[in-house]
């Protein structure tokens, strides 16, 4: 069985952040209770390599009707690793994002934005035998949030990663470099220590970057520790 290290609260967003609204009616205001993990924390959920359907890891590819989706190729890598650094094999990765115009498909987002008729944003992959992931995608675009006056979310990513087991789970948001949108964003500002922040922007890679198609990102996760990928608030 896995034992893990208490979780530092430090390198994560508070559950309630004044700056992002909503927080205030739905985070706890009590602290939350320490639970001594046990052999349900450590060993599951597992996804076998079926859980992911051939073409989930391209969004650029799973969501095609009738032409290809619209926007800017990106291919995104990284290795899943724990808290001492050691790579994550057979973990699922679902990411979910806007179309580039700063569009959901769901019925709540009204955003007057097109719709993609070619990308539905939503798709999923597992770490190899080292760790590493990887998965193609359009860049999302920002869109309009309400949270304040001339409130814009920057350019991001979602992704949800269970690790090796309940103990690991991670709910997360990808930026990108050079987002001038990021030092006024509530969400991205709600994770307090500053070092803590730079590991929710992705790298540009050029290394990666596959000449005439897509470029390419850098975005490593690491499972609780002091250096944890921070958590979605």
């Amino acid at each position: 069985m896995s034992t893990f290290k208490p979780r530092d609260w430090g390198s994560h967003a508070p559950f309630i952040a004044p700056g992002y609204k909503s927080t205030i009616l739905r985070g706890p205001t009590r602290a939350p209770l320490a639970i001594k993990s046990g052999l349900t924390e450590g060993t599951g959920p597992r996804f076998a390599p079926a859980s992911v359907r051939k073409l989930d890891f391209d969004l650029t590819k799973n969501g095609i009707t009738n032409g290809e989706p619209l926007g800017e190729r990106i291919v995104v890598h990284g290795k899943v690793m724990d808290t001492n650094g050691r790579p994550q094999p057979d973990i699922l990765v679902e990411v979910w994002q806007a179309n580039a115009a700063g569009r959901y498909v769901h019925k709540v987002d009204q955003h007057d934005a097109p719709l993609d008729p070619n990308f539905r944003g939503s798709g999923r992959c597992m770490t190899d035998a080292n760790g590493n992931y990887v998965f193609y995608t359009i860049k999302p675009g920002a869109y309009p949030w309400g949270n304040h006056f001339n409130a814009w979310r920057p350019n991001h990513i979602h992704l949800s990663l269970f690790g090796p087991g309940f103990a690991t789970r991670l709910v997360t948001q990808m930026y990108f470099p050079g987002d001038p949108l990021l030092e006024l964003d509530p969400i991205f500002l709600g994770t307090e220590d500053a070092a803590a922040r730079e590991r929710l922007i992705a790298k540009f890679s050029i290394e990666k970057t596959e000449e005439g198609f897509a470029l390419g990102y850098q975005f490593d996760i690491v499972l609780r520790g002091r250096n944890a990928t921070p958590m979605e608030n």
